[in-house]
């Protein structure tokens, strides 16, 4: 068996530690299975350029801590028992009735199988650099959403993502692009609502002006004002993004996108205060599903939350990788 692991020469952790810490995530993830060979001291000294004596200390690390066994003239194995509870760091940008949904399912389907620790980033670049050098080395997963301030460069939060070994690293919500393959369930702002748009055209066709509500400091994707230009260029709309629904006075032939619970309230009350009806002379339609939007009758658009939080779990218990396009529909209701 040939197993090679990197080691840092300038860390302050000595070498055998580094070795026997891979070792350990290795048989706790399953990656190492219970039952598997592992590399003899000579092997494993020449594979990874690392002294004897080194070896032996790691693996007599892990044989006091049980993880491996020794069986005279054949070897060392990892242990029966040895696999442990996952342990992993769920970091979000924000805690809402959507990322509510996602860590939910997760946890959820992970079950009895992990320990799910949760923070939030805030946004801030800095508080998540702050977060990843805090707990490097602590958890089996780091499970991610990269939601920033628009102002954040990209390589920037890209160059922080990298600090996590890919085979650890789970990205939500953002499709990312890196050198090396991970788990990565994402939405892809841009083409969804186009996609969800065109898929209901012809319904909206009665109508000539679209409206996009995008506060200047709620963060959202810009990939949003994206989707929703493309649908009316192509559609030979007239298209215009305000910050506040209070800059509206509806009109005739319009329709409002909302991304924010305030402001579809304060829009659904200023056309309640006009002749205007609702599905008929002017259209609403808002960004993600709540208990709220379906009373009100308003129509959806949305990506399927609990989706997410399940389909990135499953991935952490098959150990798969890749990049997965999370579930989007468009939910029609009376507000258009």
């Amino acid at each position: 068996m040939n197993y090679k692991i990197n080691i840092n020469a300038n860390s302050e952790e000595t070498k055998h530690s580094q070795i026997a810490k891979k070792l350990r995530t290795d048989i706790e993830k399953g990656v190492l299975k219970i039952g598997t060979k592992l590399p003899s001291i000579n092997e494993f000294s020449k594979d990874n350029n690392v002294a004897r004596d080194t070896i032996e200390k790691a693996y007599k690390a892990l044989k006091k801590e049980g993880y491996i066994l020794s069986t005279p003239g054949k070897g060392n194995y990892v242990a029966n028992g040895s696999k442990k509870i996952l342990k992993i760091l769920m970091v979000l940008n924000k805690m809402s009735s959507y990322k509510k949904e996602v860590y939910e399912a997760f946890i959820n389907t992970l079950g009895s199988a992990a320990k799910v620790d949760l923070q939030i980033h805030h946004y801030n670049l800095d508080f998540f650099k702050e977060i990843i050098d805090a707990n490097k080395g602590k958890y089996h997963y780091y499970v991610v959403m990269p939601h920033f301030f628009h102002d954040t460069p990209r390589a920037s939060y890209l160059k922080v993502l990298k600090l996590i070994p890919n085979t650890e690293l789970v990205v939500l919500d953002k499709k990312v692009e890196l050198d090396k393959k991970i788990i990565n369930v994402f939405q892809d702002f841009e083409q969804d609502i186009l996609d969800g748009l065109m898929l209901e055209k012809d319904m909206l066709n009665k109508y000539d002006r679209f409206k996009l509500v995008f506060p200047k400091l709620s963060h959202h994707p810009i990939e949003i004002i994206n989707g929703v230009k493309a649908f009316c260029k192509g559609q030979q709309k007239k298209f215009a993004v305000v910050e506040h629904a209070s800059e509206i006075i509806p009109v005739k032939g319009e329709v409002y996108i909302t991304l924010t619970e305030n402001e579809l309230a304060t829009l659904v009350k200023k056309i309640r205060n006009t002749p205007l009806k609702l599905g008929r002379d002017i259209g609403i339609l808002s960004f993600n599903e709540t208990i709220l939007k379906e009373l009100l009758g308003i129509t959806v658009i949305s990506t399927d939350f609990s989706a997410m939080g399940k389909i990135a779990a499953e991935m952490i218990l098959n150990k798969d990788h890749g990049n997965i396009r999370n579930t989007f529909s468009f939910i029609k209701r009376e507000s258009l």
